[in-house]
């Protein structure tokens, strides 16, 4: 008797622990933009900083889910050493966004700078490209914008169009001083991803803010979205994974139900709720 009241009490903690489990809020990871150090400057000009951009983290928290800066990890040098690795944090989160920023540097896709102002940033390429091998192995879903899905490609053996005015003279503007203003269209072709998320709307109207854009596509890649202008690469999805999707606008800057820009909540739901899968 005793034996039984105390197996089903044992039932009752485990269902609703299993409960707790299924119901949790989600926790997606965000990479870190990097600011680096000044030589010389004073105050926090001369230190390395990690942030977000703050649209980002509201866009994936307006479905209610937590949202986690993931800092960069260092192993040597560390004022503060910690046995922290990026692994942990693919452990531990249910899904990666790679936001956009700095270029990422030629040197990651094996080519030579084209122009000395364009070096881009080495330090994070490698930092996010340890961290996208890390959520993709562990089977969690990856949405990378702008310079994210530019980094998705490169990890995959892709090259980048150093700048698309130089290389593609022939393109239409994909960059201007209006920043998230400048928009342009789009194409999805017919049965992609992309299409499927958006059904009814082989074109749509999105920002463009870059001035580098993929070139060659990477190995299992499939082309999710191109420029309707020039056939820019607007949109990429790895296929040997569940969810691993870049778009080269930047979603976060368009309002929801607004009239004009892409409403791009059906590419966030989805992201999200491969999240949520994955951890089930």
């Amino acid at each position: 008797m005793f034996g039984r009241i105390i197996a089903a009490r044992a039932r009752r903690l485990f269902d609703r622990a299993g409960q707790r489990i299924t119901q949790r809020t989600l926790r997606i990871g965000v990479s870190a933009r990097i600011f680096h150090p000044e030589v010389g400057a004073p105050g926090l000009r001369g230190k390395t900083l990690q942030y977000l951009e703050e649209s980002i983290a509201h866009w994936v928290m307006s479905r209610d889910v937590l949202v986690f800066m993931i800092p960069t990890v260092g192993h040597q040098g560390m004022l503060h050493p910690s046995n922290i690795r990026l692994r942990d944090y693919a452990k531990h989160l249910d899904g990666l966004l790679l936001q956009g920023g700095a270029d990422v540097s030629p040197q990651t896709y094996a080519a030579s700078d084209a122009r000395p102002e364009w070096p881009g940033d080495r330090v994070r390429d490698m930092y996010e490209l340890e961290l996208l091998h890390e959520f993709v192995e562990s089977g969690k879903p990856v949405l990378g914008v702008c310079r994210g899905c530019q980094l998705i490609n490169v990890a995959f053996g892709g090259s980048l169009y150093q700048d698309i005015a130089s290389d593609v003279p022939t393109a239409g503007a994909h960059v201007s001083e209006h920043y998230d203003q400048h928009r342009h269209s789009i194409r999805f072709p017919d049965g992609s991803t992309l299409a499927n998320m958006f059904p009814g709307r082989r074109e749509a109207i999105v920002n463009s803010i870059h001035h580098q854009a993929i070139r060659d596509i990477g190995r299992d890649l499939n082309i999710e979205a191109v420029s309707a202008e020039d056939g820019i690469i607007e949109g990429i999805r790895y296929r040997r994974a569940p969810f691993v999707v870049g778009v080269q606008w930047h979603p976060e800057f368009h309002r929801a139900g607004g009239p004009e820009l892409l409403d791009c909540t059906p590419l966030l739901d989805t992201f999200l709720r491969a999240a949520r899968e994955t951890r089930l």
